[in-house]
């Protein structure tokens, strides 16, 4: 098994959060090829995979906050990784039902708190890359209501309201 492993984030970046996974466990992978997105407060980037392989599990899952050096999941490097990951998930699965029951008592209460981090996204600086088609697009920061990490506004916010300003 090679491990994914998050690079080096930048000199005063401390942490980022798992966007999106371009691989699901049991796919194919070359060497290479991008697996994962991660953004930062400052850049977002692309983790390629170590190794050509099978990606055998994913330990951080989207939305995931990780440091510097975390392991973000594994590549199994023969082909009978799917089978052995089969088992793995199923405990996880088994694992992740109380929490299921957790979480869906909790949706009740954030409804309230989601409309103030739009003020907040705006007051807080943006990602260069959403400072970017903000200001391209000519949108009110405050106006996007962000889906990032404490109601940050990503680079997909942006897009979308942009998209939407279009229409």
């Amino acid at each position: 098994m090679t491990d994914i492993m998050t690079p080096a984030l930048g000199e005063s970046v401390t942490e980022a959060t798992v966007a999106r996974w371009a691989k699901k466990p049991g796919e194919r992978v070359a060497k290479d090829e991008v697996l994962v997105e991660l953004e930062t407060d400052k850049v977002n980037l692309e983790v390629a995979a170590p190794a050509d392989g099978v990606l055998a599990d994913i330990v951080a899952e989207e939305g995931a906050t990780i440091g510097p050096g975390q392991v973000l999941g594994h590549i199994s490097e023969s082909g009978a990784a799917p089978a052995t990951v089969a088992p793995v998930k199923q405990p996880e699965v088994a694992v992740a039902a109380p929490a299921r029951t957790v979480v869906e008592a909790k949706p009740a209460a954030p409804p309230t708190p989601q409309p103030e981090p739009r003020p907040v996204a705006a007051e807080r600086p943006l990602a260069p890359s959403v400072q970017r088609i903000v200001t391209e697009q000519r949108l009110d920061a405050g106006a996007i209501t962000g889906t990032g990490k404490d109601g940050r506004i990503t680079k997909a916010d942006a897009l979308a309201a942009a998209a939407d300003a279009v229409a």
